[in-house]
C-alpha cells in the first residue's frame, strides 16, 4: 500500500487469468507476517436471488453481523430469511488473516454441486472475488477439470489491514470489484473518499487504468474503539453509517453518520444480559446530561467499556466543556431490499456531516436472537447450468471456456489482430 504512513514495499499488485475473458485482472494485495489478523470487508455482488441466512452460509458469517455491515434493521420479522436480489451489492465482514506471506480471508466454504467448475465458482458464486487458479492452489487440486461432487473448498478471498489506518485516520478496507462502467472518481465518490486516495492505496498509475474484473481495497472511513486489551471486543471498529453488534448481542455500537466518535447504547435484542447501568450513578449505557453554566457546560456520560470475563463494564464519566454537545446521531437502518434498485446496491459511506440539534435517541427496536454462525455452504435448488429454482435467466450460467477453447479464443484475437 502506497500511503503516507506506508511504504512502497508494503504492496505489490498480483496479476491472474480470468478464464471467461482471457484478460488479465489486478489485485491489489498487503504482504504481512505473524498471526495478527484485523476486521475487513469484503464487496460482494450476489449472482443469484438469495436468501441472507444463505449468503451467511457461504461466507461462514453470522447472519446478524451481515445486518449491522450494511446498516440493515435486524428487527424486520422473518429476517434470515428473507430473500436477496441478485445484482445487490453487498459489505461482508470478514477477518484478515496472515497466510502464507499475504493477507487473506479464509473464513468462506463452498461444498461443490454436479456441473461446477473452478471458474464458476469463483467469477460467479463469490463474485470475482477469488480466481480459479486461487482455489486450486488452496485447496491442492490437481486436476480442475476432474472437480468432485460434494467436495468442501477453501475458498480464500482478498482483503487488507494496513494498520486499519488510511492517511493517519481510523479505517476498515473493503475489497471491491471493479464493474463495467467503473471508474477510480465514480468510485471514489461511491464511497466517500478521493481518487487520488484510491489509486494511491491501491499503486493505480490514473485514474483509466482500471478494468472490470480487477479487486481494488478502497479505506472507509470509521470509528475506532479505545477498549482495553482484557475485552474480547477489544480492537472494535466500526465503519462510518454502519454499527456492530458486541458483548453477547448485547450492546450496539454505531458509527456516525455526524461524526466518527463510536456510540454505544444497549442493543434490546431479546436477549439476556447484565446491568448496564453506570455505578454511582441513575444513567444507562448511552445517556448524557448536560448542564450550562457560566463556566460552560458540564457533562456526565455513561459510556462502553468493554465485554470483559462475559460482563459489560460502563464508564460514568464527567467534564466541562466549552459548549454543550449536541445529540448523538446514529445511522438510519433500512429493511434488506428484495428489489433491485440500479446504481444503488450499496448506499454509499457518509460523509461526517456537521453536528445537528438533536432530540431524544431513537428506542432500539426488538428483533429476533440471530442463529449461530452456520456452517458450510451448498446452494439448495441452484445448479450451475439452470440458475435458481425459479428458472430465472443469468448471464452467469454460461459455462466458461475450457483449456483448449480459451487456446482457440486467444489464437484467432491474435491472427485478427495481425490482419
Amino acid at each position: 500500500m502506497l500511503m503516507e504512513n506506508s511504504s512502497s514495499s508494503h504492496l505489490f499488485i498480483a496479476f491472474f487469468s480470468l478464464l471467461l475473458t482471457g484478460v488479465l485482472a489486478k489485485s491489489t494485495i498487503e504482504p504481512c507476517s505473524g498471526s495478527e489478523s484485523c476486521p475487513a470487508l469484503l464487496g460482494y455482488t450476489l449472482y443469484a436471488d438469495l436468501k441472507l441466512s444463505e449468503v451467511a452460509a457461504l461466507f461462514h458469517v453470522d447472519p446478524l453481523a451481515i445486518l449491522a455491515a450494511n446498516a440493515f434493521d435486524p428487527a424486520v420479522p422473518d429476517v434470515e430469511d428473507r430473500i436477496l436480489p441478485a445484482g445487490l451489492l453487498l459489505r461482508i465482514p470478514t477477518r484478515c488473516s496472515c497466510a502464507d506471506g499475504i493477507r487473506r480471508s479464509l473464513a468462506a466454504r463452498y461444498r461443490t454441486r454436479p456441473g461446477d467448475t473452478l471458474a464458476y465458482v469463483a467469477s460467479s458464486v463469490f463474485g470475482g472475488l477469488a480466481s480459479p487458479d486461487q482455489i486450486r492452489e488452496a485447496n491442492s487440486i490437481p486436476d480442475p477439470s476432474a472437480l468432485d461432487v460434494g467436495r468442501t473448498l477453501v475458498i480464500a478471498l482478498p482483503c487488507a489491514c494496513f494498520n486499519l489506518s488510511d492517511n493517519f485516520l481510523p479505517a476498515i478496507y473493503l475489497s471491491y470489484v471493479v464493474r463495467p462502467g467503473d471508474t477510480v472518481p465514480s468510485i471514489a465518490a461511491g464511497y466517500s473518499t478521493t481518487a487520488t486516495d484510491i489509486m494511491n492505496v491501491n499503486a493505480v498509475g490514473g485514474p483509466a487504468a482500471i478494468s472490470p474484473g480487477d479487486v481494488l481495497v478502497i479505506p472507509l472511513p470509521a470509528c475506532a474503539s479505545t477498549l482495553p486489551n482484557d475485552a474480547s471486543d477489544f480492537g472494535l471498529i466500526v465503519a462510518n453509517g454502519t454499527y456492530s453488534i458486541t458483548a453477547s448481542q448485547c450492546v450496539q455500537c454505531s458509527c456516525g453518520p455526524g461524526n466518527l466518535k463510536l456510540y454505544c447504547t444497549p442493543a434490546s435484542l431479546s436477549v439476556s444480559c447484565s446491568s448496564m447501568q453506570c455505578r454511582g450513578s441513575n444513567l444507562m449505557l448511552g445517556n448524557i446530561t448536560a448542564r450550562s453554566s457560566s463556566a460552560g457546560c458540564s457533562v456526565t456520560s455513561c459510556t462502553y467499556g468493554g465485554f470483559v470475563n462475559g460482563s459489560i463494564v460502563t464508564k460514568l464519566t464527567a467534564s466541562l466543556q466549552p459548549r454543550c454537545p449536541v445529540q448523538p446521531q446514529i445511522p438510519s437502518l433500512t429493511a434488506p431490499p428484495t428489489t433491485l434498485v440500479h446504481d444503488l446496491f450499496l448506499a454509499p459511506t457518509p460523509l461526517p456531516l456537521p453536528p445537528q440539534p438533536g432530540g431524544a435517541m431513537p428506542t432500539p427496536k426488538e428483533s429476533p436472537k440471530s442463529s449461530s454462525v452456520p456452517g458450510e455452504f451448498a446452494l439448495p435448488g441452484v445448479s450451475p447450468a439452470i440458475g435458481p429454482d425459479s428458472g430465472a435467466a443469468m448471464a452467469s450460467s454460461v459455462s466458461p471456456l475450457d483449456d483448449h477453447g480459451r487456446e482457440m479464443l486467444l489464437l484467432c484475437l491474435f491472427l485478427r489482430f495481425l490482419l
